[in-house]
Parts: structure tokens; C-alpha cells; sequence
């Protein structure tokens, strides 16, 4: 498979300047997860931020779980939202994230994923997406939500650990061939910002 090739910056940002989710995108080279990165910029920051990172060298998914994020090989990202929901009701944003990325994997690439509930996406049984909701109660005693959302795209087996060989996957894995994470990234804010200001939460 080819070297990974850069986030084009420049091209996201073009292709979702004109909607809330999307208003403003942040790539970074490396971070310790988009979520904390998010979380020190949501106080100052409009919804619809997302933050993208190219590595992260702490990313974690659902009860604190290690996420391995092998540098330009996936989709790593945090979406700032300010949804009308209790914190209760967090998981129906999960739900959200998570019928989002399946339903951009089927169109985009023409592969049909399957949801673990409440946060998972399987492709031919291995784990290839998941998804983590972190609610933060703002100076004005409101909530926010930060969105993690973590997409194995052009990883090849040697990328994971060994013990994680047999039951993780990737787009590319799946497809036999390598797939171009910037359109990837596009088309998910698309189909979010479709859905969520249509209120389909």
C-alpha cells in the first residue's frame, strides 16, 4: 500500500465552510486526543467546531479504553455540538455519530457496516469505527457535547498491535484498496450537518 498521504486542510475546509458543522476545522499533526484538544477550545469556540489530528499519541474510546490512532492512517476527530438534550440522553448522540459513519461507509465506498450498540461499527465482523460522547457543563451552566469519532481507513494489520490483529479492521482492509481520508472527512460532516439540522437526533 502507497505511503499515507496528508490531510488536505485546505480542501476540507472549502468543501464545509458554509455549514454549522464545519464552521471552523482545526488539523493537527499530533495531539494527545481531539476530545481534550476540543475540550480547551469549546469555552471560546462556536458549534460546529471540529478538530482533526493526524496522530494521537493518547486517544481512547468508551470507559477509558486505550484507541490506537497509527499516525495518517485514520480519521480521528472532535466535533463541538450544543444539542437541545439533557445529559441523560447523551447516548442518543452516539447513536447519532455512530449511523452517521455507517451510513457515509455504505454510500461513499459501497461496503455495508454493521452498529454494535451503543458506539461500534463492524465491517466483516472487525471493529473498524467507534465512538465517544463526552457532556461538559459550560461557565453558564449549560451542556455541551464533545464527539469523538475514530475511523480505521488505510490501516493495514501490521498497524495494531498484535493482540488486536483479529478483531480490528479497516476501510481499506475491507475495500482492497486505500481510500482517500479528506473526501472520507468530507462527506461525514456532510451527512452530519444533513441530519442534525434537519433534528434527526
Amino acid at each position: 500500500m502507497s505511503e499515507p498521504d496528508p490531510l488536505d486542510a485546505v480542501r476540507l475546509r472549502s468543501a464545509v465552510r458554509k455549514q454549522r458543522i464545519g464552521r471552523r476545522v482545526v488539523v493537527l499533526e499530533e495531539t494527545t486526543s481531539t476530545n481534550d484538544k476540543l475540550a480547551e477550545m469549546a469555552a471560546e469556540s462556536a458549534e460546529g467546531l471540529v478538530v482533526l489530528a493526524e496522530h494521537q499519541t493518547s486517544g481512547r474510546g468508551q470507559y477509558g479504553r486505550h484507541w490506537e490512532s497509527a499516525a495518517r492512517k485514520g480519521l480521528w476527530m472532535s466535533i463541538l455540538l450544543r444539542p437541545q438534550l439533557a445529559v441523560a440522553e447523551s447516548r442518543r448522540l452516539t447513536a447519532f455519530f455512530a449511523t452517521v459513519i455507517a451510513a457515509t461507509i455504505e454510500k461513499q465506498l459501497r461496503l455495508v457496516p454493521a452498529i454494535k450498540s451503543p458506539n461500534d461499527v463492524y465491517l466483516d465482523g472487525r471493529k473498524i469505527a467507534g465512538v465517544l460522547v463526552e457532556m461538559r457543563v459550560e461557565s453558564r451552566g449549560s451542556y455541551c457535547a464533545i464527539a469523538g469519532l475514530g475511523i480505521n481507513v488505510n490501516q493495514t494489520l501490521t498497524d495494531f498491535p498484535t493482540e488486536l490483529r483479529e478483531t480490528a479492521g479497516s476501510l481499506s482492509l475491507a475495500r482492497g484498496s486505500s481510500v482517500d481520508r479528506t473526501e472520507l472527512a468530507i462527506e461525514l460532516l456532510r451527512r452530519m450537518e444533513e441530519r442534525y439540522t434537519a433534528g434527526q437526533l
